[in-house]
């Protein structure tokens, strides 16, 4: 199977893209230098193997990630509760928030190889693909905004339990918390709807595409505590691991919906 390549413009395009963003996220430490480049390669694997418009959500995304982490900056560092030692993030974040879109990017070209031009015989859609990633995105936007804004709430409580715990106990949720994780889950959703409406065909038709991967993005938060107040508290998985699996708990539900509308 010979895969296709893209055309030399948006290879260009996107490559100068991801090399302009790094760089000015490492320069306002957004990233470190390992995670500047590993979010370099992931912007391109998703802006050439996936869509230029994904590039464009992940960007959004981003920036919505850097306000809420620099959201009462100083309280954060002063309980020693911030990323890194100004809140940036290093290859390790990118990894445990970035693998699965990125996987999802890479399916998404190497079936659309396969079916030879053949919409029947692709396996993996491009709109099935949009929808899941929009999904992952969503479950990314929404625990970081729970974990950098709801930290703030000094009324925390273990999902699990509902026991009154510490600020920054592994799964701790607040008020708060859920609060601003809904909104961030709504916001991509709508930020993703609105963009492939304007920009794009290929996401899967009516209201459930905007109200699923809201769904899924606050659910998939959710399973981060849970995951936070088990797995986590018993030295089982780390708190990037806990990302990886709730971002993917969230893509599977995203993905379970999208069958079932096919």
């Amino acid at each position: 199977m010979a895969l296709p390549i893209p055309d030399a413009v948006t290879i260009a395009g996107v490559t100068c893209f991801c090399v302009a963003m790094a760089g000015i996220c490492y320069r306002r430490r957004i990233f470190d230098l390992s995670g500047s480049l590993s979010a370099l390669v992931v912007g391109m694997a998703i802006g050439i193997c996936g869509s230029v418009l994904w590039l464009v959500l992940l960007l959004i995304f981003l920036v919505s990630s850097f306000a809420a982490t620099r959201y009462r900056f100083e309280w954060k560092k002063a309980k020693g509760f911030q990323e890194g030692r100004r809140g940036e993030r290093s290859w390790r974040n990118i990894a445990a928030n970035g693998a699965i879109p990125t996987v999802i990017a890479v399916a998404s070209f190497v079936t659309d190889a396969a079916a030879n031009g053949d919409p029947d015989a692709n396996m993996f859609p491009k709109d099935v693909a949009s929808f899941l990633f929009i999904s992952a995105i969503a479950v990314a936007a929404a625990d970081t905004a729970a974990s950098e804004i709801g930290i703030i709430d000094p009324r925390v409580y273990i999902i699990t339990t509902l026991r009154r715990v510490k600020q920054g106990v592994d799964g701790g949720v607040s008020l708060t918390g859920t609060l601003v994780a809904f909104v961030a889950a709504a916001y991509t959703s709508t930020v993703a709807y609105v963009v492939f409406a304007g920009f794009d065909t290929d996401l899967l038709a009516g209201p459930r595409t905007l109200l699923i991967p809201m769904l899924c993005g606050f659910l998939g938060c959710q399973v981060d505590s849970v995951i936070g107040a088990t797995w986590e508290q018993r030295g089982r998985v780390g708190k990037l691991g806990n990302n990886f699996l709730s971002i993917g708990f969230g893509t599977l539900l995203a993905l379970l919906f999208a069958l079932g509308s096919l």
